[in-house]
């Protein structure tokens, strides 16, 4: 959402519930930094005071289809901003515009303001490292799993493993593929860390 300050500049706002109790997570792109309003406490940090963003995909049980964003400033402190908010119990909804919009403005800003900041996409190298050994260690498992089924003529076990092996692959293979480990530049944005 973008209005205009009081001052004849443009405020771009975003909003959005971490949980279902408690306020909501708000922030605005004003013409001074990032204003933040969370849980009671509030600031405002200059672009250039901005650190470090890493984007990722995040998927949760109650949405599959959620991003974050991890703003780091220079002299501590860092701030979330998801792509979902709670509505209910059971549902909590998208907010693929506002949120893409809010992350590209914000990015564009700090470009403006000369930021220096490391932006990097995905999962940390180690913790990437330590999914892709776990998954490799699966699928032994699984291979060992579908070569005693194949021997002992147990084809309703077969057609199991290859069943939940092709499920595993298309829930779990769109989450590794997303937050490989990388950096980019202010210009070029990682299309596949925004909704």
């Amino acid at each position: 959402m973008q209005v205009l300050d009081g001052q004849g500049g443009s405020v771009t706002g975003y909003a959005y519930k971490a949980s279902l109790i408690g306020s909501a997570h708000r922030f605005e792109l004003t013409e001074d930094g990032l204003s933040w309003h969370i849980a009671g406490r509030s600031g405002l940090w200059r672009y250039d005071e901005i650190s470090a963003i890493r984007l990722s995909f995040r998927p949760v049980s109650m949405q599959q289809h959620r991003f974050r964003a991890d703003v780091s400033r220079a002299s501590g402190g860092r701030i979330a901003i998801l792509s979902t908010s709670w509505q209910t119990a059971a549902l909590m909804a998208p907010q693929d515009n506002g949120f893409r919009d809010f992350i590209v403005e914000l990015h564009a800003r700090m470009a403006k303001a000369g930021s220096r900041a490391t932006l990097t996409a995905g999962l940390g190298r180690n913790t990437y490292a330590a999914v892709l050994a776990f998954l490799a260690l699966l699928a032994v498992a699984m291979a060992g799993l579908l070569i005693r089924a194949l021997m002992i003529g147990e084809f309703a076990g077969v057609l199991f493993i290859l069943g939940f092996a092709a499920l595993f692959v298309w829930q779990v293979g769109g989450f590794v593929r997303r937050n490989q480990p990388r950096r980019y530049t202010f210009d070029q944005l990682p299309r596949s860390l925004l909704p």
